[in-house]
């Protein structure tokens, strides 16, 4: 499925779970749509049980059940790291204030994410005197969020993205691919170690990712460390509530207290507004602003960023509740696995021969966009295994985005229109908004894709198969057929002949 495709249904209202290979647009996708928070936006916390208590207590928290009252739309991005158990309390506090027992209180929900890349850290327990949502096989016991009653009680629509703007490196997306089926073995476990270094043969100023927080922390401190001239420090502030502030500050990338000096390896954190950089940006910190003290950062092609405090922050009904202001930078000799995930690296030193969660190397590696940007202390059997329940569902996702996409065929571009205005009005908007933006419009979607929509007749698939095992290529098909050759591929792949 195409990224337009899936904000087609995005606009109609439906609940939708956005997954696909890292690189394939997720974000991209979501960030054209909109975006919300899934803990802090819902009130539980840090919880992962509530008591009757606890949803009085949060349903008479007038801020609170007010947003939630008001909201149209939650999105949850990185869903695979969310536990089920906290997707189950999220839909449970919906339904609870909005007072309805419809999966989150009727919220469209869109889930953003891929199972094969880092599962939740869950505590599997359940406390006295808590509720027991879904009795049993709810999710508490379960890691991943689609284990949830949640889940299963949303049905939401998969989009499988399917298209690649990270890597266009065969041989290392043939590695990937290798990885994320379980099947690492020969020829891509030589392509990995044909990019095994020795730390003392390492290339300056490239980032380092490492499993443990510890590695990372040290080589940043010993790198800064090396550094001659003056250090600067910059220290976070904050306004709100105090919770809401800590709050923001556990889920920011720039530290509370950053120091940095000349010629400091660092990375963004944040994306800018004006698109000079985005977050993962790399560069070398060449000077301070003699007026405000920023720090001067020189990325890539040589272009040189004052950057600036930025602020995040928490919003309610258009006003802000809390917020947090720092530089948008933090160190990066060294990352750690975790906070790589989403980022897009153009090379990177990285450990992997400590290993010990499911899906670490392969998120590690596919930050990369070459295999050639990788440089390699260390592999362990572990680096090159994802969850065995990622493998499984994976099948069942892409069958149903094959579906959703039979689904949107069938409704027509007259019937998803319908649809689409609809759901804006419910959200208070107006359809002249959704005309000025052609490039969602599904009019002009089905122009642009030809007959991408048109269902398939069992001629055309006889057709089309005739033509694929006579070994006619993609786009000698398409242009037979009169079909896009991701429409193509796409039905060769529903027909199990790729």
């Amino acid at each position: 499925m195409t990224q337009d495709e899936a904000l087609a249904l995005l606009k109609t209202g439906a609940s939708i779970f956005l997954t696909g290979r890292p690189g394939s647009g997720k974000t991209h996708t979501v960030n054209r749509y909109l975006r919300d928070l899934a803990h802090a936006w819902s009130g539980i916390g840090v919880r992962d049980t509530l008591n009757r208590r606890d949803l009085d207590v949060l349903a008479a928290n007038r801020r609170l059940a007010g947003r939630i009252e008001k909201a149209g739309v939650l999105i949850i991005d990185e869903i695979s790291m969310l536990p089920a158990r906290s997707l189950t309390l999220v839909d449970t506090v919906c339904r609870h204030i909005r007072g309805t027992a419809v999966p989150f209180g009727g919220l469209q929900v869109v889930l953003v994410g891929d199972f094969f890349q880092l599962p939740p850290v869950t505590r599997r327990r359940v406390e006295p005197g808590m509720l027991d949502f879904a009795h049993g096989d709810d999710g508490f016991g379960a890691a991943f969020a689609h284990a949830s009653s949640a889940w299963r009680d949303l049905d939401p629509t998969v989009c499988y993205l399917s298209e690649q703007h990270r890597q266009d490196d065969q041989p290392f997306l043939d590695v990937l691919d290798a990885i994320r089926a379980n099947a690492c073995t020969g020829v891509h476990r030589e392509r990995l170690a044909s990019r095994m270094v020795d730390r003392d043969q390492l290339p300056a100023r490239r980032t380092r990712l490492f499993t443990h927080n510890a590695a990372v922390d040290d080589i940043n401190q010993q790198q800064l460390a090396k550094l001659d001239g003056e250090a600067h420090h910059f220290a976070m502030t904050g306004k709100g509530p105090q919770h809401s502030v800590e709050a923001l500050k556990r889920g920011c990338l720039s530290p509370d207290a950053l120091v940095l000096k000349h010629e400091a390896v660092v990375m963004f954190t944040k994306n800018d507004p004006a698109g000079r950089y985005v977050n993962g940006t790399l560069g070398l910190v060449e000077d301070f602003d003699p007026e405000t003290g920023s720090p001067v950062v020189r990325i890539r092609g040589g272009k040189q960023i004052v950057a600036e405090p930025v602020t995040w922050k928490i919003e309610e009904s258009g006003k802000e509740h809390a917020s947090v202001t720092q530089v948008p930078l933090r160190l990066a000799w060294a990352i750690t696995v975790h906070k790589s995930q989403g980022m897009s690296l153009d090379a990177a030193v990285i450990d992997l021969s400590r290993a010990f969660e499911y899906g670490q190397g392969y998120v590690a590696l596919s930050r990369l966009r070459k295999l050639s940007g990788l440089y390699l202390l260390g592999l362990n059997d572990r680096a090159l295994q994802v969850h065995p329940e990622a493998i499984e569902k994976d099948s069942e996702f892409r069958a149903a985005s094959e579906r959703s996409l039979d689904t949107l065929a069938r409704l027509g571009p007259e019937e998803i229109a319908t649809r689409q205005t609809a759901f804006l009005e419910t959200c208070g908007g107006r359809q002249a908004e959704a005309a000025a933006e052609k490039s969602y419009d599904v009019a002009a979607l089905r122009e642009s894709h030809g007959q991408a929509y048109a269902p398939w007749t069992e001629g055309e698939e006889r057709d089309l198969r005739r033509r694929h095992e006579a070994g006619e290529s993609v786009g000698a098909i398409a242009a037979e057929l009169g079909r896009k050759p991701g429409a193509i591929r796409s039905r060769l792949k529903k027909l199990a002949l790729i």
